[in-house]
């Protein structure tokens, strides 16, 4: 048995989040370079994008209007 048998990867391989093909050590988690720069120009149009939550939208309209009437003495 030789060393390199005993070695194990860092990571275990995954497919390509873009094509599914197996991922290479390159350019992981993509399998090519042309998946990791599809993934990156996504990034930069905004395609992901994480919805806000419904109460920072309620906060952010109450200080536009104003103080509210239950404020004043």
């Amino acid at each position: 048995m030789s060393m390199d048998d005993k070695v194990t990867p860092l990571r275990p391989k995954r497919p390509c989040p873009e094509c599914g093909k197996p991922s290479a050590r390159e350019h992981y988690p993509f399998c090519s370079a042309r998946c990791k720069d599809i993934d990156l120009n996504r990034w930069l149009k905004g395609a992901y994008v994480l919805p806000g939550r419904d109460d920072e939208e309620e906060e952010d309209e109450g200080s536009k209007q104003g103080p509210s009437p239950k404020d004043e003495p």
